[in-house]
């Protein structure tokens, strides 16, 4: 009698340096299988692979051949927590043989230092339906999980929850809106072996996948249109079924690894970028509401006091009288200032892929004619295979009119602003609009658990920095978060008559019109514990800045003695700002050497902190 706990055929598959090692498996059942290993230690234990297609379960009763192994070796301009990312790994590929229907198959697997990552790629068999996938995750027992709760059907609509945190055990139980998460889930491995996180890479043709807690801390691949499936033709190539590996934070903030596993740009539809340029937005919408016309053209002069180089003009702007006509007018009045324009759109009115998208194109025109530098897409709330198909149409229609995009009430991200650099930031994530709403104010716990939950994931559109409706933060807290927080486009979310006059603003306000979007480069520093502690030393040229929230309801002292990333023997000018109560700030300005220098920070509880560290011999703007 076979034993069926004894594998048929084992292939192994290391990283270059042979920190994660992944073993793909057909046991003696001949069930395809994987088991994941990080530091010589399981973190994904034996757990099912395979695809359902028709009425056949690809992965059950297969058979395989000698795998072709490869090496991917290359860089390539990042834009968020670094400059450049090192897509660096070894790949396998095995053509697999489902024996009942004969159908071939082949699944790719790639080792990363900081990852392992499968797909499945089915040869072009006309029309097919996908109906669910058997790919799982079995996790360590004793592992804590990161997930966003939301108490409501939104949930996994627009990706808008809180993070909390819970056993594995009890993930499948935990929820009231039942056993299915949205990704990432972020896994703290027991005994401080470091973190784990599940998601999904290079979501194009296919449906977003969630994940279904089966108990036994087993997560399986779930998808929105359930049993019946959704339907394909030509070839299909599933995303990534992604392992994200790192001991400690810092190695989950500076992963590539999303990006990695996405195709490089179209060389003919990116041939030019120019038009791609990170940066501030002005923003009305939060604070007082979409305006009139010569309310958004006054929001112009606001960003230009600020500095800043957009403005976005959200729902409402068509309903004014001649709308192109008004909003040429205004992007006009906009260019001569330095500033773009984007604006707002109801992703239904152009969801229609009749005529290859012809009313998105339309619209698309007009937008372009008018002279906006970009739209922000919003209300897509699915994440099932027309709406995906709907994102990639908008991103490809939209760089073929040089256009960026800002998706909102969106799924999350998957690396596809590799692929689409054109998407500067999306939101799937639980921002400060909250804090107008019924269910806010967002709590300072959520905040300090995002860098290392939901921003894993890639950028997003929070709307950082609320001071006239902090919710039970402060001031100190809220400049962090737009410094903590990836976007590319950063959205600011109060109004900058507030920023500009407001004098328990006018301490932070060089910070304010100064702050960058992206980074040259990230450091975590030690003390950071997901939803207590968010510090982070961040670079942007020869200037860093370190920011922290406190998470907790207590005060907070810490002394930063270890300043790793400043160089050795400099003198630098630092400028500390830090909480005066809720609604206020204390600055403090130092020349000190990088010997000496020790931030010596006290944080109130829901707190923050921020210092600004330049060469002294460079001038203050």
């Amino acid at each position: 009698m076979i034993n069926p706990s004894v594998p048929l055929s084992r292939y192994q598959l290391q990283s270059p340096k042979g920190a994660v090692s992944g073993d793909l498996i057909v046991s003696a059942k001949g069930q395809l299988q994987y088991e994941v290993k990080f530091r010589g230690t399981v973190v994904v234990d034996l757990s099912d692979l395979g695809i359902l297609v028709d009425a056949h379960h690809l992965g059950d009763g297969v058979e395989a051949e000698a795998p072709v192994y490869s090496d991917v070796d290359e860089t390539y301009p990042a834009r968020g927590v670094h400059t450049m990312a090192v897509n660096r790994c070894r790949e396998m590929r095995i053509a697999v043989t489902h024996k009942g229907s004969g159908i071939p198959y082949t699944i790719e697997a790639r080792a990363y230092e900081d990852g392992f990552a499968v797909r499945y790629v089915l040869p072009d068999r006309g029309m097919v339906t996908i109906r669910g996938e058997a790919s799982s995750w079995k996790l360590p027992a004793q592992a804590n999980i990161w997930f966003f709760e939301r108490n409501n059907g939104w949930k996994l609509k627009s990706y808008a929850g809180e993070w909390v945190r819970t056993g594995a055990e009890k993930l499948h139980t935990v929820s009231s809106q039942g056993p299915v998460q949205g990704t990432p889930l972020v896994v703290e491995l027991p005994g401080d072996r470091g973190y784990a996180v599940i998601c999904e890479a290079a979501l194009y043709n296919y449906s977003g996948m969630r994940l279904a807690a089966m108990g036994d801390g087993i997560v399986k691949a779930d998808f929105t249109e359930g049993t019946e499936g959704f339907r394909l033709s030509g070839e299909v190539v599933t995303p990534w079924r992604v392992t994200l590996l790192s001991p400690d934070l810092n190695g989950l903030v500076n992963s590539d690894l999303l990006t990695n596993l996405n195709p490089e740009p179209d060389a003919a539809l990116f041939e030019d970028q120019s038009y791609i340029r990170p940066g501030r937005s002005v923003w009305r919408w939060w604070s007082r509401g979409t305006g009139s016309f010569e309310e958004e053209k006054a929001m112009i002069d606001h960003a230009e006091a600020l500095g800043y180089e957009y403005t976005t003009v959200d729902e409402g702007w068509e309903l004014w009288e001649n709308k192109w006509a008004a909003l040429k007018e205004l992007t006009g009045y906009a260019s001569s200032k330095g500033v773009g324009v984007f604006v707002w759109k109801r992703s239904k009115e152009m969801n229609d892929p009749a005529e290859r998208y012809r009313a998105m194109r339309e619209f698309m025109d007009h937008v372009k004619e008018a002279g906006a530098v970009g739209l922000k897409i919003d209300f897509i709330d699915c994440e099932d295979l027309v709406s995906i198909a709907f994102e990639t149409a908008a991103l490809r229609i939209a760089a073929e009119r040089r256009l960026m995009v800002n998706f909102h009430g969106i799924s999350k991200p998957t690396g596809e602003s590799r692929t689409y650099p054109n998407e500067i930031s999306r939101e799937g994530i639980r921002g400060l609009e909250l804090n107008k709403m019924k269910e806010g104010p967002i709590p300072a716990w959520h905040n300090a658990a995002l860098p290392f939950t939901r921003f894993l994931a890639g950028h997003g559109d929070y709307t950082p920095m609320g001071f006239s409706n902090p919710g039970d933060t402060t001031f100190a807290h809220q400049l962090a978060t737009g410094i903590l927080f990836t976007s590319p486009l950063q959205v600011i979310a109060e109004h900058p008559e507030y920023l500009l006059q407001e004098p328990s603003c006018r301490p932070a306000l060089d910070i304010i019109k100064e702050l960058p979007t992206v980074w040259d480069e990230t450091v975590v520093l030690k003390e950071s514990r997901i939803g207590e502690l968010a510090a982070m030393a961040r670079r942007k040229g020869d200037v860093w800045y370190v920011a922290v929230l406190n998470g907790t309801a207590e005060a907070v002292a810490l002394e930063l003695e270890e300043l790793p990333f400043l160089t050795a023997g400099k003198s630098c000018r630092t400028v500390m700002l830090s909480d005066a109560g809720c609604a206020a700030f204390t600055r403090e300005e130092a020349v000190y050497s990088s010997s000496q220098l020790r931030l010596q920070i006290q944080m109130p509880p829901h707190g923050g902190y921020i210092a600004v560290l330049r060469p002294a011999d460079e001038v203050t703007p």
